[in-house]
């Protein structure tokens, strides 16, 4: 397959992506023989499935469907360009498969039910044999398949919502840092202050105790002063017509 016929698959409303190295990608009997077991909280039922030209299938998880695609021995698309790096060296190479919310539930795809069933059923889908990573595109992140599976078994059971994985943090203009993959879920996105006296490691703790709030609570519409993790002090204020976050944090 040659590079130009990749990114002419490539899908835009596609959500996560499984690497898989140069020719392991699994074709439909794979997801099949994966469907119906109760490995995470999430079983899946396979209802539809096209599996002449370029296969796919749909997934149905929690009462909602999602399409999976880039089978083999169809054609592929590997997500490229600057990304997050959790647990991994270096961006994968090779071959991958892509899920996304059926067309249906398009609109919605950032709803956090859908959300739920999407990871979790992304999860179950990175115990198939030879998945070197997982991609979340909206947070333009590469995650280890271990840690992407860990984070989001624990949050299915309750625990905190993956603020690294499910979004990430990137450096800005002068010293600042800026949250990815956040609008994608209340439209809204994080930009944090330069703050010469916090380590980034502690920036980012509070972020992900920021992202984990405003999943559950829903985007912020007022200014609001708020204690972090270890008692800092910290100021949300909404800019750009609300589409952005702008936190100042006080020691």
């Amino acid at each position: 397959m040659t590079e130009n016929s990749a990114k002419e698959f490539e899908s835009a409303s596609a959500v996560v992506a499984l690497a898989f190295a140069p020719g392991k990608r699994p074709d439909a009997e794979a997801i099949l023989a994966l469907s119906g077991q109760d490995a995470l909280l999430t079983p899946f039922a396979v209802t539809h499935s096209q599996l002449t030209g370029d296969p796919w299938l749909e997934l149905l998880t929690g009462g909602l469907a999602f399409d999976c695609r880039g089978l083999a021995p169809g054609r592929f698309s590997l997500p490229s360009g600057e990304a997050a790096l959790l647990g991994l060296a270096q961006v994968p190479d090779g071959e991958a498969i892509t899920l996304e919310p059926a067309p249906h539930l398009a609109e919605g795809a950032g709803l956090l039910p859908i959300v739920r069933a999407m990871a979790g059923l992304a999860a179950q889908l990175s115990d198939l044999s030879g998945v070197t990573a997982v991609y979340w595109r909206p947070a333009k992140c590469w995650m280890a398949p271990k840690y992407f599976a860990g984070v989001v078994r624990e949050w299915l059971k309750g625990g905190p919502f993956p603020g690294l994985g499910l979004t990430s943090l990137r450096h800005g203009e002068g010293g600042t840092m800026v949250s990815v993959g956040l609008d994608y879920l209340i439209g809204q996105e994080l930009l944090f202050a330069p703050n010469r006296r916090l380590s980034p490691a502690a920036l980012a703790r509070i972020a992900v105790r920021l992202v984990n709030d405003l999943v559950s609570s829903g985007p912020l519409q007022r200014p609001a002063t708020l204690r972090g993790p270890e008692g800092e002090w910290i100021e949300v204020v909404p800019t750009h017509d609300g589409r952005q976050l702008q936190v100042t944090v006080t020691t």
